[in-house]
């Protein structure tokens, strides 16, 4: 499925190399008057091209809004906002060969044949550019109310946060992944369902849709394990019962090496069914980090105002 939500409801549709990408809302408050400065500001965050630790691809990510807003405000309606491709090349794309560590090979076995592979199609990154798109607007709603959401690199590659890091594997061909840590402030206590309806159940349910996206912790997660409870137990806990406190709300990502890497790998010719080799071709980031901090705070975002909804919080 690609929709979520319950009473704040995304739709994400588009492939990386067709003719748009996008996103409909449904739930957004008649009236609202987003700040679409502010929504371009979160949509650079993520854009590729700025940077030389970023992919080359020259994409600007300006959202056209085909409905849903009149007059500078939100109708109640569905909003529907797209953001047009423009830098692609088709060409360094093999259908026949999978590309190691992407969705390629499980998309093709799903679909039959018929997915779109160019860029990974909708399994690509790029799809998260909607995604960030949908939680500026749920983050400068929450803002209203006084929540605040930030993320910041904690680990790359293992180590404490450096730039080389990232140009070092660059320079060798290669990747690195790392460690993404976010906070959400100012939440009020009692935001939540118990069990499957709890923070933490929806908030990792969009976290891992996040491509590379492969572990999420909430609060000391897994440090939990090795304490007594008398030292647990004073843990000041974003979550209890699968319902926050009042408390700021902590979770780390984890996330993996980007898989485009132009060293020579090992596949499968899906013609012939024999192992074949590839190199990797086209503009990929050696890191995907820096561009993936607006992505989880957005995602953040969406989870935490679709519970607020649900709650019966107003906006």
């Amino acid at each position: 499925m690609n929709t979520f939500g319950e009473k704040f409801k995304l739709s994400i549709f588009g492939e990386s190399h067709g003719s748009a990408i996008g996103v409909v809302i449904d739930g957004l408050p008649p009236g609202f008057s987003p700040d679409l400065d502010a929504v371009n500001n979160e949509m650079a965050r993520r854009a590729p091209g700025q940077s030389k630790l970023s992919t080359p691809r020259a994409e600007t990510d300006a959202v056209e809004i085909l409905s849903g807003l009149f007059e500078g405000k939100t109708t109640g309606a569905p909003l529907c906002g797209i953001i047009r491709n423009a830098d692609t090349r088709s060409e360094d794309y093999a259908p026949g060969l999978p590309r190691p560590g992407h969705a390629d090979l499980t998309a093709y076995v799903k679909y039959k044949g018929f997915a779109d592979y160019r860029g990974g199609g909708h399994f690509s990154g790029r799809l998260t550019a909607p995604l960030v798109f949908a939680g500026a607007l749920a983050k400068q709603l929450l803002a209203g109310h006084g929540v605040t959401i930030s993320a910041r690199p904690l680990l790359i590659g293992g180590k404490p946060p450096k730039e080389e890091t990232i140009l070092n594997a660059k320079q060798d061909g290669d990747s690195v992944g790392g460690v993404v840590a976010c906070v959400a402030n100012g939440l009020p206590a009692g935001l939540g369902e118990p069990f499957f309806g709890s923070v933490e159940s929806r908030l990792s349910a969009l976290l891992f849709s996040i491509p590379a996206v492969k572990a999420v912790e909430f609060d000391d997660g897994f440090t939990l394990a090795g304490m007594r409870g008398s030292v647990a137990n004073r843990t000041p806990f974003g979550i209890l019962g699968g319902l926050s406190t009042g408390n700021a709300l902590h979770f780390t990502v984890a996330v993996k090496p980007t898989p485009s890497i132009a060293l020579e790998q090992d596949t499968v010719d899906l013609k012939t069914g024999l192992p074949a080799k590839i190199t990797v071709k086209g503009r990929h980031d050696p890191c995907i980090i820096p561009r993936a901090l607006p992505v989880i705070e957005a995602a953040a975002a969406v989870g935490l105002l679709d519970l607020w909804v649900i709650g019966g919080f107003a906006l």
